[in-house]
């Protein structure tokens, strides 16, 4: 599971080391007032050419 949240320039996306449960790492490491989503790996794309056009959908 991963979490992705919105930023300026694009989507963030937290890949958690599962030492913390996935709401803790969001809760630490999401910027406060940023809403998030946790979504499965696969909803992840995995060809990297245009990360820079993947856009965040609450």
């Amino acid at each position: 599971m991963k979490i992705i949240y919105p930023t300026e320039t694009g989507v963030a996306i937290i890949h958690p080391t599962g030492e913390l449960s996935i709401e803790e790492v969001a809760a630490k490491d999401v910027p406060i007032g940023v809403s998030y989503k946790i979504v499965e790996d696969s909803e992840i794309p995995e060809d990297r050419t245009f990360r820079n056009a993947w856009e965040y959908t609450a």
